[in-house]
């Protein structure tokens, strides 16, 4: 009597069990039922995690699989609750007790018997090398990805840029220092058609005028002293490319003008030159303080404000996009941990409430400096307060007591929130502000919940 379901083939070949195909891919695959204990582990699921078949069977994965995620809501939980799987997370799984990382992406979902209802949970992982994403960093080839941030106002500037990127426009970012505008001027180069043709990067404040001048238009031989030879300037090495002005707001007036006939003519005269130079060049400038103050305050000429602000992109400080905070640190810890060979996985609540609630002055590159010294002094896998430097630590004392100024801002504040009866999202939109941002105010000032 044949069994039921399939049909072997007449010559003879069994089909391979669900199984035997699981171990044969490369990606691992791990099974959970509802109490989070395993249930299947397949061969390349064993090689990532370093755990075995037979230690893996029967146990709680969070004891066995020791992960960055692990240190959050375990997304495998959440996905069996609400029945939402969840794609791509990035996470590192800490292997050989604790002698190795191996950095991966993982996909969690539900799983159902044959009426629906969820009876476990699957996760599948991809090793996912972040040494790549250095090796990026290294060769300047940045896209999209690597300025990270989920917020409304990094969704924004995407939206906006995304659209410009491909065009010859110009670009002004402004911003605070340390937000990351250099990063936006590569991004936007790297997505453009101009991505196989030179980038170039001028810093205006870094040089004295000059200086300056012969560096973004070159010389010719014997144009003052000492020029031996030929010198072309960033124009000339940045032609069918994009050349990027940062910190545009300190060059010289008098040097301004000669960039504004450039920008309107594409053509000048090298210094000592006596017959133009034509070239093809997409113009991004950035500055750290808004152009359109320093044209009032007459320390930047109008026109040339004008010519410039095309397209414009405010890159607003990270203590107003708090949200992309345990992001950045998120990705900044793997870097760290791929780069050294470490195993840092997760924080003290105390470290984190101090990283979670700091406001960043600095902004990206001042946690980037915070992030660094933890990991220096952090010799197991646990960052302590102790780790960070100590300006954090210090600063983390009882709130000062409320100004005049402050004291009105929180009876203000409280009107607002009791007359939305303490919904801080309708009150956060009666503000104007992001919920974040609501919720930050009320700790200064000293608000809680009823």
């Amino acid at each position: 009597m044949e069994p039921q379901g399939q049909t072997p083939p007449s010559d003879g070949f069994a089909a391979p069990a669900p199984g035997q195909i699981l171990d044969a891919v490369a990606l691992g695959v791990v099974v959970v039922d509802l109490e989070g204990r395993v249930t299947y582990i397949n061969n390349a699921g064993s090689e990532i995690t370093g755990v075995s078949v037979s230690q893996a069977l029967g146990r709680p994965c969070r004891e066995l699989f020791q992960s960055t995620l692990c240190e959050e809501s375990c997304p495998l939980r959440q996905a069996m609750e609400t029945g939402q799987s969840q794609y791509n997370l990035d996470a590192v799984y800490i292997r050989q007790g604790g002698r190795s990382v191996m950095p991966v992406k993982v996909t969690v979902s539900p799983l159902r018997d044959g009426g629906g209802r969820v009876i476990g949970g699957v996760e599948t992982i991809q090793s996912f090398q972040l040494m790549r994403l250095m090796d990026k960093k290294a060769r300047h080839d940045f896209t999209w990805e690597d300025f990270l941030g989920s917020s409304p106002q990094v969704m924004a500037i995407f939206d906006t840029l995304k659209v410009v990127s491909p065009t010859n426009v110009t670009v002004l970012v402004e911003g605070p220092t340390g937000t990351g505008k250099d990063l936006l001027a590569q991004i936007i180069h790297n997505t453009s058609p101009r991505r196989p043709l030179p980038f170039i990067k001028v810093n205006c404040a870094a040089l004295p005028e000059n200086l300056l001048e012969s560096e973004l238009f070159g010389y010719v031989r014997g144009a003052f002293t000492g020029a031996g030879r030929d010198k072309p300037g960033r124009f000339q090495l940045a032609d069918g490319g994009t050349l990027f002005l940062d910190e545009i707001s300190e060059m010289p007036l008098a040097l301004q003008a000669k960039l504004l006939r450039v920008l309107e003519d594409m053509e000048f005269y090298p210094l000592g030159a006596r017959k133009t130079v034509k070239v093809d060049v997409r113009i991004i400038a950035a500055c750290n303080k808004p152009l359109q103050g320093q044209v009032d305050a007459g320390l930047f000429r109008a026109d040339l404000y004008y010519r410039l602000n095309v397209i414009r992109v405010m890159v607003p400080p990270l203590c107003e996009r708090r949200q992309d905070v345990p992001l950045l640190i998120r990705r900044f810890i793997q870097r760290k941990n791929v780069e050294r060979g470490t195993y840092i996985c997760r924080f003290t609540p105390e470290t984190l409430d101090i990283l979670l609630n700091y406001d960043y002055p600095g902004n990206v590159r001042e946690m980037e400096n915070i992030l660094e010294h933890a990991c220096l002094l952090c010799r197991g896998d646990i960052i302590q307060v102790e780790h960070l430097p100590r300006n954090l630590r210090e600063g983390q004392g009882p709130p000062p007591l409320a100004s005049n100024s402050d004291e009105s801002q929180r009876q203000e504040l409280l009107t607002v929130l009791r007359q939305s009866d303490w919904n801080r999202q309708q009150a956060a939109e009666s503000l104007g502000v992001d919920r974040t941002t609501l919720w930050r105010r009320m700790k200064r000032l000293g608000i809680k919940n009823p």
